[in-house]
C-alpha cells in the first residue's frame, strides 16, 4: 500500500516538505468544481507547485455538479482548462457525490462518468471515478467501475467493496504534519505514477488515414464503428465524413435502384456491403420495397 492525502482549498497553506517527511507518497489537489474553469479551487495552484517541488506525485479530482452527460464533459473541459499543461503522476478524478445524481439511477451516474472521463482521455488525461463506496455499488454499473480507475471512499478498518479499486480512502479525519486540521487519507494499491509515466506516446491517425482504414473494414461497422472510434479517442462524424465523401455517397434512392439492378449482391453478401460502404440496409430495403 502506498500511503497518500487528498486535499483542497479547506486545508489552507500546507508545509509539503513536512507531508513528504511523515512518510506521504502522493497528493490528491482538488482542481476545482462545476462547469466553469473560474470555479478553480483558490489553492490549486499553490498546492500542486508545492507538492511537486517536495518531490510528492501528484493527482487531482474535480467536484461535480452535472445535470446531463453533455453538462458533465462541460465541467470536464472547465478542468482541463484549470490543469492546464501541468503534469499529473496518478488520475485526474471525477468526484460524484451530489445525493440528488445518485436518485436519478444507475444508468444518470453511469452516463455522467462516461462523459466526464472521455473528454479527459481525448485529451491524453488518466481518467478516474471517486466515490463513496454504497453509492458506487448502488449507482454505478460495473462495465463503468472495470473501466476507469476507481478511487472509492469508505471509513474504516477495511473497504467493503468487492470490485477492484485503486485507491482507498479510509479516513476523514487524519492528522498528517503540515497540514492544518484534519484531512484525508488514502492507500493506493497501484503504483499509478510507474503506470502513468511509463505510457508510450499515442501516435494520433489524421481523418484521411481514419477513413481508409474504415474503407479497409478496420473498425467495423455501425454502431459498433462508432463507439470504437470513439473509445480510440477520435470524432466519428468527422471520420464518416471523410468514408462518405470518399465513397461519393449516394441518395437513398440511389442505392435502393443500384439493388434493385443487382449491384450490391444479395442476402448477407449485400447488407455487409452496404453497412461497409456506410449505408443503413434496413432504411435501403425499405426503398427498395417501395420502389417494387
Amino acid at each position: 500500500m502506498i500511503p497518500g492525502i487528498d486535499i483542497s482549498e479547506w486545508q489552507g497553506h500546507v508545509d509539503f516538505n513536512a507531508v513528504k517527511a511523515s512518510g506521504v507518497k502522493f497528493v490528491l489537489i482538488r482542481a476545482g468544481y462545476g462547469r466553469s474553469a473560474s470555479q478553480e479551487d483558490r489553492y490549486f495552484a499553490e498546492h500542486y507547485t508545492q507538492a511537486k517541488a517536495a518531490g510528492l506525485q501528484v493527482g487531482a479530482y474535480w467536484y461535480s455538479y452535472a445535470i446531463s452527460p453533455e453538462d458533465a464533459a462541460n465541467e470536464a473541459r472547465a478542468c482541463l482548462t484549470v490543469l492546464g499543461n501541468r503534469h499529473f503522476d496518478y488520475p485526474i478524478y471525477f468526484d460524484l457525490e451530489e445525493q440528488w445524481q445518485f436518485h436519478q439511477g444507475r444508468a444518470f451516474c453511469d452516463s455522467l462518468v462516461k462523459s466526464f472521463c472521455c473528454v479527459l482521455e481525448q485529451n491524453g488525461c488518466y481518467a478516474g471515478l471517486y466515490i463513496s463506496r454504497s453509492p458506487l455499488q448502488n449507482y454505478i454499473s460495473s462495465a463503468v467501475a472495470q473501466r476507469y480507475a476507481v478511487w472509492v471512499a469508505e471509513y474504516g478498518p477495511r473497504c467493503n467493496y468487492s470490485g477492484n479499486y485503486g485507491i482507498w480512502q479510509h479516513s476523514s479525519t487524519g492528522s498528517v504534519p503540515g497540514v492544518n486540521g484534519n484531512c484525508d487519507l488514502d492507500y493506493s494499491y497501484i503504483d499509478y505514477a510507474a503506470v502513468i509515466n511509463k505510457k508510450q506516446p499515442i501516435t494520433r491517425k489524421n481523418p484521411d488515414e481514419l477513413a481508409a482504414e474504415v474503407l479497409d473494414g478496420q473498425w467495423g461497422n455501425g454502431a459498433d464503428r462508432q463507439q470504437r472510434l470513439t473509445a480510440a479517442g477520435y470524432d466519428y462524424a468527422v471520420v464518416q465524413e471523410k468514408v462518405n465523401r470518399l465513397l461519393n455517397r449516394k441518395s437513398v434512392d440511389q442505392i435502393a435502384r443500384e439493388v434493385i439492378r443487382g449491384s450490391w449482391g444479395n442476402g448477407n453478401e449485400r447488407i455487409n456491403r452496404l453497412k461497409q460502404a456506410g449505408y443503413d440496409p434496413t432504411q435501403i430495403q425499405k426503398r427498395v420495397n417501395q420502389l417494387l
